[in-house]
């Protein structure tokens, strides 16, 4: 038997509040009228709430609407963006880079943290150092929430990152440093998995239940969303794709290393082995850069074979995970999906239709370059609207 059960009248002043509080976030400055339009809400319940949230500290009244209104109807009220901060960063194993943003996820400070041997093998201490310093710059005392997208498996029981002794040292350290800070909450995420919430959020996924990003850069990876929920997998290890065994490359993968699985056909250093194989001049520098350069020159030189067997490539390790999973999109970022962009999409969607059975939508990432921090953008803010403003 169903037992129906009414909220109590504290429970429904949280809800509304919070409804009204996402309103804010979403639309910016409302009217009460407005926000009665928007909530189904009554005069009186809304005039309560937003007297409530002022009193708070978390709306304010910001102006008027309209040169010719006046009056309580006219008044603008606004989420108070300065009421709690956050930080967002990106750990490399070339450095750091980081954002400061305020409660509405405005960016208000960026900072570069570079790392190697020419820069002291204080790294963590530097980035803890540069994170507050950047923050007080714009007159930010206190972060309330700081997110980390770093490389490697985290586990979603504990927070910890393993890196199977892969990873610099200092990305431990940094972790640590940061969860020293007093009364800031410190959030480790995946790198990919942060790149595929910007992808859902902002980018090409916007709209879609079930998606998969690829990652395609230095590293393979991707981050996969089923019912609209980032899945991280038992041990966070979902998205591994890199260890992923696949025809082609010789040998296997084994339990401490991805070579010889779909990271050794895709990733960075895999696509300038098979650009010299064609031919093609790769200029020098990293292997992460030469790839987007050779793949830049190929698609404005029409460099067909080699695009065509790299689109064959991506399509081998996208077929793999859709023929399980089902998520009817996928989406390639990272470096080298950005530089292949819509082009290289619709070629892997192509050979993907001759591998699985299942329709797949194959689009070019569009959240940038910073897809990393603007998802720990979000993840930060997210943590921190929880907070104050109560569980949804």
């Amino acid at each position: 038997m169903t037992i129906a059960r009414t909220a109590t009248p504290s429970t429904a002043r949280a809800i509304n509040d919070r409804l009204a509080l996402e309103l804010l976030l979403a639309h910016g400055p409302l009217t009460a009228p407005e926000l009665r339009n928007l909530t189904g809400l009554s005069r009186p319940t809304v005039a309560d709430l937003l007297e409530r949230l002022q009193r708070g500290g978390l709306v304010a009244v910001v102006g008027e609407s309209g040169e010719q209104r006046r009056g309580p109807n006219a008044r603008l009220y606004a989420l108070v963006a300065d009421r709690a901060h956050l930080g967002a960063i990106d750990v490399r194993s070339t450095g750091v880079s980081l954002v400061i943003a305020d409660l509405t996820g405005r960016t208000l400070a960026t900072a570069e943290i570079p790392a190697g041997p020419e820069h002291g093998d204080d790294l963590a201490e530097r980035t803890v150092r540069t994170l507050l310093s950047t923050a007080e710059q714009v007159g930010v005392r206190h972060l309330h929430t700081v997110a980390v997208g770093a490389p490697g498996v985290v586990d979603p029981a504990t927070g910890v990152l393993n890196n199977s002794g892969r990873l610099p040292r200092w990305h431990a350290e940094l972790l640590a440093a940061l969860r020293a800070q007093p009364e800031t909450e410190v959030i480790l995420e995946n790198e990919v998995n942060l790149a595929g919430i910007a992808e859902h959020r902002i980018g090409a996924a916007q709209g879609r239940e079930d998606f998969v990003l690829l990652w395609l850069g230095h590293g393979v990876g991707a981050s996969v969303v089923l019912n609209g929920r980032l899945r991280r997998g038992a041990s966070g290890g979902t998205g591994e794709i890199g260890f992923l065994p696949v025809p082609g490359t010789g040998t296997l993968p084994n339990a401490i290393g991805c070579d010889g699985g779909f990271h050794s056909l895709v990733a960075s250093a895999a696509v300038c082995e098979l650009a010299r194989a064609h031919g093609l001049t790769v200029a020098d520098g990293g292997p992460v850069e030469q790839a987007e350069e050779v793949l830049r020159s190929a698609l404005a030189t029409g460099a067909t074979a080699f695009l065509a067997e790299l689109a064959d490539r991506i399509a081998i390790g996208v077929a793999a995970v859709c023929v399980v999973i089902d998520p009817g999109c996928v989406v390639l970022g990272g470096e080298i999906g950005r530089a292949g962009g819509a082009a290289l999409a619709a070629l892997v969607e192509r050979r993907l239709a001759e591998l699985s059975p299942f329709l797949t939508e194959v689009r070019a990432g569009s959240a940038g370059g910073g897809a990393v921090l603007a998802g720990a953008v979000l993840t930060a803010g997210d943590a921190v609207r929880r907070d104050l403003f109560g569980e949804p």
